[in-house]
């Protein structure tokens, strides 16, 4: 039985990677913040060398939504280029042949109205909102790139799209677009609110993957590295307004109010869908539709004893 170290594995992302890694048969290490300091790089790699793996699922990373990003400026730089490069080289430090990174669509230049192409990073400004994170991320994924050029290991990087589904950050400054808008809907919902702020005009549109089907083709997948292109899109193929977003998860949740734009506030990148074309080429077909998601993502929020944040 292959073990599999899971870096981030009490996140979103992280928890259900771990999850289905195991239903395919992997013995999974989770790696989490009570473990080890990520960013500290001598520990991160007595941390790694004590866990003896040959295989590395990296999912850990400073996260957060459009106010977190503004509220926490140049950190997430900071805080993710010390992850990126502590985990990284201790990979490969302990001779880890398998590595996959998890990357993001934050990676790409803001504002273009066609699918991004892998071909498309580096080719302009990053969205400003999210400017640090995203090149934390792009440099994690050309280190990556380098060492599979180099050292002929299997290391390879998912570009994931915005992500949502069960053991998301809810409530919080960490909330993304749909997490946020749940959050928001559930509250009115209780209150019995007739009105729903949506920060901005509403009309960027964004992509978002429900994390159990991403998890589920990293677990389904993972085998097959060497097989991958260096770097590869992996995203819904489908992108909504936030509007719509709002209006689903009015839907979803059986309520009726008004959406009320607030334009003193940033709506951020006017769109970022990916081309995820070589991702289907080699299989990859997300199974949840969308209302689908919100739906198993609201059941899971409201849980048995009423709404719940992790």
């Amino acid at each position: 039985m292959m073990k599999v170290a899971v870096t981030g594995a009490a996140g979103m992302l992280g928890s259900h990677a771990s999850k289905q890694l195991t239903i395919a048969g992997y013995e999974v290490v989770p790696v989490t913040r009570r473990d080890v300091d990520l960013t500290d790089a001598a520990e991160t790699s007595r941390h790694f060398k004590s866990l003896k793996v040959r295989s590395v699922v990296h999912c850990a990373a400073r996260v957060g939504g459009i106010l977190a990003n503004i509220e926490g400026g140049s950190s997430f730089l900071l805080e993710n280029l010390a992850i990126d490069n502590a985990v990284i080289d201790a990979a490969y430090e302990n001779n880890v042949e398998n590595f996959l990174y998890v990357g993001s669509s934050c990676m790409y230049p803001a504002n273009r109205h066609e699918a991004l192409d892998i071909d498309d990073i580096l080719t302009g400004p990053i969205e400003p909102t999210n400017a640090n994170y995203g090149l934390a991320k792009i440099v994690g994924t050309k280190k990556v790139e380098a060492i599979a050029l180099t050292s002929g290991r299997n290391w390879r990087t998912f570009v994931a799209s915005n992500m949502y589904g069960p053991n998301d950050h809810f409530n919080s400054h960490k909330s993304h677009l749909v997490a946020s808008a749940i959050s928001k809907v559930l509250k009115a919902k209780q209150e019995g609110a007739t009105l729903i702020e949506m920060w901005g005009d509403g009309l960027p549109r964004r992509e978002f993957t429900y994390v159990k089907d991403f998890a589920k083709w990293i677990a389904n997948q993972f085998s097959n590295l060497q097989n991958f292109p260096l770097i590869m899109n992996v995203g819904y193929g489908e992108d909504f307004s936030v509007r719509e977003y709002y209006e689903m998860v009015l839907e979803v949740c059986g309520y009726q109010a008004e959406i009320q734009a607030d334009p003193s506030k940033p709506s951020g990148n006017s769109r970022k869908l990916m081309d995820s074309t070589v991702a289907q080429q080699f299989g990859w077909t997300p199974e949840t539709r969308i209302k689908d998601g919100l739906a198993e993502t609201v059941e899971w929020v409201l849980g048995p004893n009423g709404m719940r944040d992790r």
